[in-house]
């Protein structure tokens, strides 16, 4: 089996989210746990970080990945979805697993699949379980990759969970209200075992305090006990002031989204957890791994600059809270003029977005190379409706050539509202 045909086997045999949307998603936890068990139980040979969340996840997870390789631990990361190549999903010491390893897993256990008829994603998780296990990493940061509750990654036993912010996010999934949606992110925390809420949203504070009072887990809500002040950023870093109790310090970032901000109470308050579990993780290693994220761990298509004149930022962020930060921190580069790309999935509440953006931009709308993608008529549809103006393209190379083409060197152009768009930029 060569490496095109085992991908071709895990899109077309399995169902998968990243192409299909809803109808791929399994609400059970039965398939991953009869596929690891089968395995060997691989998730129990190594420690591990939870992550979920609405907004941050991602980011948070390659942060506590950079600083823990920094501080000398084999560090794994599991992430979803990727953006240019399957094999970002699972990557040791920022090194992405070999195409080899991914061929082998797939011909060796071809039957049990299947038997069991995992989906592509229960797939995945067991591929990075296996793998992190077969490597003997020392620890591994396992991003979920839907809710949290029924998420396959959720046969873990942590040291820690981390929840990011909660905002709206595939509603059909996971409930209405964010109550609903703290709830399945909640399913995360776990008997006895620290958790870590990146953010105090009063209107669902009590979802995680129920959680954590029923399985007598210890609660933090970061930003009770870290401040973090926004202090100068240019195109390649940020810096913060952070305060806790009365010791405060700088720490500087490398990735250079606005909502960073939001991410780094619960990032080093999960930091602080594993230093009292015993972690050898040093204050050094803490300010050298955060500057350092994109290159130690390969992280791509967080608020990313991929040229300069005219200034052309890619970011990932596709849901309500995303866009609101993507839209301030455009703001905040005070452009003459910001030529938006951009194209979404179909199972997202895309008029809500829409009337988010500024009637100002000159808009490229497109639709990327995935099933689960909109219909770029109907995007332009609802865009009229709202009173967008821009033009239709045929692919997102098309839109990104158009605008390039019309930008002037002073102006800005965005590419997004969708990971599946960001993924087609040829720069990354």
């Amino acid at each position: 089996m060569t490496y095109e045909e085992c991908l071709t086997y895990l899109y077309q045999q399995l169902p998968m989210f990243q192409r299909i949307g809803n109808a791929a998603f399994k609400k059970s936890l039965d398939n991953i746990i009869v596929l690891c068990t089968a395995l060997g139980e691989p998730q129990h040979q190594f420690k591990t970080i939870h992550v979920a969340g609405t907004n941050g996840k991602g980011s948070s997870s390659h942060m506590l990945a950079a600083v823990l390789q920094q501080s000398g631990y084999k560090t794994g990361l599991y992430t979803s979805p990727h953006l240019k190549s399957f094999t970002e999903r699972v990557r040791i010491d920022g090194q992405e697993i070999s195409e080899q390893y991914v061929i082998q897993f797939v011909a060796q256990h071809k039957t049990l699949f299947e038997r069991i008829q995992p989906s592509f994603f229960e797939m995945t998780v067991a591929l990075a379980f296996k793998y992190f296990a077969d490597e003997q990493v020392d620890v591994a940061v396992i991003e979920v990759g839907l809710g949290g509750r029924l998420d396959s990654t959720n046969i873990i036993t942590p040291e820690v969970a981390l929840i990011t912010n909660i905002g709206y996010d595939h509603q059909t999934l996971l409930g209405d209200t964010l109550p609903e949606i703290a709830g399945e992110k909640a399913g995360i925390i776990k008997q006895n075992i620290p958790a870590v809420v990146s953010k105090k949203q009063i209107e669902i504070a009590h979802v995680f305090e129920e959680k954590a009072d029923l399985v007598k887990a210890p609660l933090y809500f970061a930003t009770d006990s870290f401040e973090v002040n926004y202090i100068a950023s240019d195109l390649q870093q940020q810096t913060f002031e952070v305060h806790k109790g009365s010791e405060s310090y700088l720490l500087q970032l490398d990735l250079t989204g606005a909502y960073q901000k939001y991410n780094l109470p619960g990032v080093l308050q999960t930091l602080a957890i594993l230093q009292e579990k015993g972690f050898a993780i040093t204050p050094q290693s803490i300010t050298t791994g955060l500057a350092n994220v994109k290159a130690l761990t390969g992280l791509k298509g967080r608020w990313q600059i991929l040229s300069q004149s005219p200034l052309t930022i890619c970011d990932t962020g596709h849901n309500e809270d995303g866009i609101k930060q993507i839209l301030a921190q455009l703001q905040g580069l005070k452009p003459k003029q910001v030529h938006m790309v951009f194209g979404a999935v179909n199972d997202k509440d895309i008029t809500t977005i829409l009337t988010l953006l500024p009637k100002s931009y000159r808009y490229y709308f497109c639709q990327a190379v995935i099933p689960r993608a909109l219909d770029v008529q109907e995007l332009k549809q609802k865009a009229d409706q709202i009173g967008l103006s821009g033009e239709i393209y045929t692919s997102v190379a098309e839109a990104i050539k158009a605008a390039k083409a019309n930008a002037l060197p002073d102006e800005v152009i965005f590419i997004g509202g969708s990971t599946f768009v960001v993924a087609e930029v040829e720069e990354l």
